[in-house]
């Protein structure tokens, strides 16, 4: 069993997008596609986890119990998009953490960090989601890439501590699901989802969840909601690398989880938790 988590951010919260903005009206817009997605994940028997940036719900709070309601989990994917290792960002996380837990009932048990910046600069993030009583994280990709990446960091789960975000700590408390990672053309590339979904053969992400279902571990994957949805998702003005990483084959995204949801199984992280308890 894989575990799905979609991000569920607006058009303007991407980091590469957020770098350029100026004049441009933030009005939410990418909200409008969630029963789309709600739709699509039926239609696969599919549940899912929705990392979600607070400021959405704080403006559509009708849209937790929609999300719940239909089996899915919420989880925390800060309250405006901003990465962990910002400035002085610590003591505004800390409000944030509480600010989401009375959005959501403190119903949030996991955390996911926008643009994966989980790392030695901002690794006390940890010991705050521990304070919050939080289960899981979902921010380590074992692979380095253009915007992050720990690639000493374990590929399988293991307990994560402030400490040691890449290895196995036996005393702390939070689970780490690292992003799916893969081999291709001699190099460990990430292959969870994204960017990495729309760009690689879609041959090599297969192969890569049939290598993590070999090995009896769970292929933790990611997509964001404007990648769903691209009817939705405005075209900004953007460097030419950064409008490929952030453009390239969108159109082409749901016909690429059709394959994937139609060939492999997915749960939220809560439901794979669980089942792992049980057992």
């Amino acid at each position: 069993m894989n575990i799905l988590g979609i991000d569920f951010e607006e058009w303007f919260h991407p980091e590469l997008i957020q770098n350029v903005l100026t004049t441009e009206k933030k009005s939410f817009r990418v909200v409008n596609g969630l029963d789309k997605i709600l739709e699509f994940l039926e239609n696969h028997d599919t549940y899912a986890t929705f990392f979600m940036v607070g400021e959405i719900l704080k403006e559509f709070p009708e849209i937790l119990d929609k999300i719940i309601d239909n089996g899915h989990e919420i989880a925390f994917h800060t309250m405006y998009h901003s990465r962990l290792d910002s400035d002085g960002f610590r003591e505004k996380f800390a409000k944030e953490l509480e600010e989401f837990a009375k959005l959501t009932n403190y119903k949030s048990k996991g955390f996911r960090a926008p643009t994966f910046s989980l790392n030695e600069k901002s690794s006390w993030a940890i010991d705050l989601l521990e304070e919050q009583n939080y289960l899981y994280d979902s921010s380590i990709v074992p692979a380095k890439s253009y915007m992050y990446g720990n690639p000493n960091a374990l590929k399988t789960p293991y307990k994560i501590s402030s400490s040691s975000l890449g290895s196995n700590n036996l005393e702390a408390k939070i689970t780490e699901f690292p992003l799916m990672v893969t081999k291709f053309l001699g190099k460990t590339i990430p292959a969870g989802g994204g960017f990495y979904l729309r760009t690689l053969p879609l041959s090599v992400t297969k192969k890569a969840l049939r290598d993590y279902e070999k090995q009896k571990n769970p292929g933790v994957f990611y997509i964001h909601s404007w990648e769903l949805t691209p009817e939705f998702m405005p075209k900004i003005k953007l460097s030419t690398k950064n409008n490929f990483i952030t453009y390239h084959n969108l159109e082409k995204t749901i016909v690429r989880m059709d394959e994937l949801l139609s060939n492999f199984s997915f749960t939220s992280f809560e439901r794979y938790i669980q089942e792992k308890v049980i057992k």
